[in-house]
């Protein structure tokens, strides 16, 4: 559990809420079912509508990293790759096979298997690169969800704003019903730029940082395969692959 995001986001809707107190107001003025139908379900809608499903559907199960991070242990991985080294280096790169039932990473796994295949560095390199390019694609236009969202939010709520205007407009002869319509109008302007603001271009700021946490450590490891491939030395190897680290700099 990521605990400075989740203290970021109540610390957020606190400040908030707590203003809103603090000018005398009260909690349930911001609850508005209307307004929060008209701009979460339209920027829901645009969102999917902008999105291929595959898109969408890995931009909504790649929201929670920011909550439940991807572990991304360079240090630990630097070292593992360096006993391979030193295994293939003494016994052989077909020694290397028996470390594949001990990989649980799909990406580690079959960078070890090319290695432990006889492949040359160059091939590896090929291979795994195609690899690292599709994932980072697909995560890159995924973490985007978040960022049309923030784009679409906004807009939305003034179209809810626009909608309480007109419903006011149309209530001219009741006043006891121009108050809600009021309401919806600005409570809508809220949640469309809060939202944005709070939520949405947040997520997709942490989620292209860790998406670029997961392609350094994946072009660690094929920098640190191919070097085994070179039978370099596992000392020189561990010591090149730390410097990947962020603690390294």
């Amino acid at each position: 559990m990521d605990k400075l995001s989740l203290f970021g986001l109540l610390l957020g809707f606190t400040g908030i809420v707590g203003g809103q107190l603090l000018e005398g107001g009260t909690i349930n003025v911001l609850l508005q079912l209307a307004a929060f139908m008209i701009v979460f379900g339209g920027t829901i809608g645009a969102v999917m509508l902008q999105h291929p499903l595959n898109v969408f559907m890995t931009g909504i199960k790649m929201g929670s990293w920011v909550f439940v991070t991807p572990v991304v242990d360079t240090q630990r991985l630097a070292t593992q790759i360096a006993v391979w080294g030193g295994i293939a280096r003494k016994d052989g790169i077909l020694a290397l096979e028996s470390q594949l039932k001990h990989v649980d990473d799909p990406f580690v796994a079959k960078g070890l298997q090319l290695l432990v295949d006889g492949n040359s560095a160059e091939k590896i390199r090929e291979i795994l690169d195609i690899d690292v390019h599709s994932y980072e694609t697909l995560r890159w236009q995924s973490a985007r969800v978040w960022e049309s969202a923030a784009g679409y939010s906004p807009t939305i709520g003034i179209i809810g704003a626009v909608l309480g205007l007109v419903h006011v407009m149309q209530s001219l002869g009741d006043p006891a019903r121009l108050g809600a319509g009021i309401a919806v109008a600005f409570i809508a302007t809220i949640y469309g730029v809060g939202s944005a603001n709070l939520i949405f271009l947040p997520i997709a700021g942490k989620l292209k940082i860790l998406i670029a946490q997961q392609v350094n450590m994946r072009d660690m490891l094929i920098d640190g395969l191919c070097m085994i491939a070179n039978a370099e030395n596992p000392r020189f190897i561990e010591n090149k692959l730390k410097g990947y680290s962020p603690e390294a700099g």
